[in-house]
């Protein structure tokens, strides 16, 4: 599809937004084939058109968003945005339609209907194309290969012993929080990590998404609220709308803050932000991770971890919904491994593994 206008069904329930969102992709170089304005009438305009994308309403009579999205990943698969309301009862059931398989959310502001769209036309056009070049073939959006084996809270087949006061700041974008969740919820809690985690998302969804992390975990994730400090067997969640900093070392935590400096990449937070900092803070073992998201954060962040003597994991092209981060990653040639979703918390405890001498 490289160079062709990306094929869009948009679906809501409202014919103002079904409207105002056709017109915005098609001013934005996205054709949009069909438009429906429930579930049921969104399967049929997939499973009929094969479009490459499809923009999906949450809440509509008859047949709602999710419903519709477990539809359509099992009659045609097609990578699907969901639309969500920028609250946190939003964020929960935005969640529920990425383990569904979607690919990625998009915030409406104002509520259903609002003019304010237009406000994230760019916004909006960009993460559409983006979300049209993933692959949901193998669904990859929710099939992360290896999982944890959740009765001793981690990956069943790793074991040894580990380096004290390791670190791990992992970077993810588009289709990253499914496999993020993974990941955490794969490393035991023998290991010990302080994790920190950059997942571009907007402040109403980090707390929950970092609830979300310490269900599915041993380890105990809470979302940054500015001057924390973390020690082994504990994850902080960069807040949307601010930048994650490692601001000092010592005693076996990390001390961190929040900054609203610029948006780097057009995004705050920022993995780069995180990344860096903790290259110049980090006093023990240090890895970098870089997973499925469209841009380039992470890039310079991975290449200061490595600089500074430390471990970095890329995910795979194909078990990323979008290759765009680590694929910019792997370019620096600072990537010590490019691994599946499945073994990367695998790569992470080999990474920090003593070393035992025959």
């Amino acid at each position: 599809m490289s160079g062709a206008r990306p094929k869009a069904v948009v679906v809501d329930d409202s014919h103002f937004m079904r409207t105002l969102l056709s017109d915005m992709l098609e001013g934005g170089g996205v054709t949009v084939v069909d438009t429906a304005a429930n579930g049921a009438e969104a399967v049929t305009a997939v499973c009929e058109h094969r479009p490459d994308v499809v923009t999906m309403d949450l809440q509509m009579p008859e047949v709602d968003g999710l419903e519709a999205v477990e539809r359509i990943m099992a009659d045609c698969p097609t990578p699907i945005l969901m639309l969500s309301a920028h609250t946190a009862d939003g964020a929960d059931v935005t969640f529920e339609a990425l383990e569904k398989g979607a690919v990625d959310f998009f915030t409406k502001p104002g509520g259903e209907v609002s003019t304010r769209m237009s406000s994230k036309e760019d916004q909006l056009v960009r993460k559409v194309k983006a979300v049209a070049e993933a692959d949901v073939s193998g669904n990859s959006a929710t099939s992360t290969g290896r999982t944890a084996d959740r009765s001793t809270g981690g990956v069943a087949s790793e074991g040894g012993e580990y380096r004290d006061g390791a670190t791990v700041v992992v970077a993810s974008s588009t289709g990253g929080p499914t496999v993020v969740e993974s990941v955490v919820s794969s490393l035991p809690r023998d290991a010990d990590l302080r994790v920190l985690v950059v997942q571009h998302m907007p402040d109403a969804f980090t707390s929950r998404f970092a609830d979300r992390l310490d269900a599915a975990s041993e380890y105990d994730v809470v979302e940054a609220s500015g001057g924390d400090r973390i020690g082994g067997g504990e994850v902080l969640v960069a807040p949307g709308g601010n930048h994650l900093v490692v601001a000092g070392a010592g005693g076996g935590r990390l001390r961190t803050k929040l900054n609203e400096d610029p948006p780097e990449h057009g995004v705050r937070p920022a993995a780069d932000v995180t990344m860096r900092s903790a290259a110049e803070t980090v006093d023990g073992p240090l890895v970098g991770v870089v997973l499925t998201g469209m841009g380039a954060d992470g890039a310079d962040g991975i290449a200061a971890i490595h600089d500074a003597g430390g471990h970095v994991l890329a995910q795979d092209e194909s078990s990323s919904a979008v290759f765009g981060m680590p694929k910019r990653a792997i370019e620096t040639g600072c990537v010590d491994e490019v691994l599946p979703a499945g073994d990367i918390p695998g790569g992470v405890l080999e990474a920090i593994k003593l070393e035992v001498n025959a």
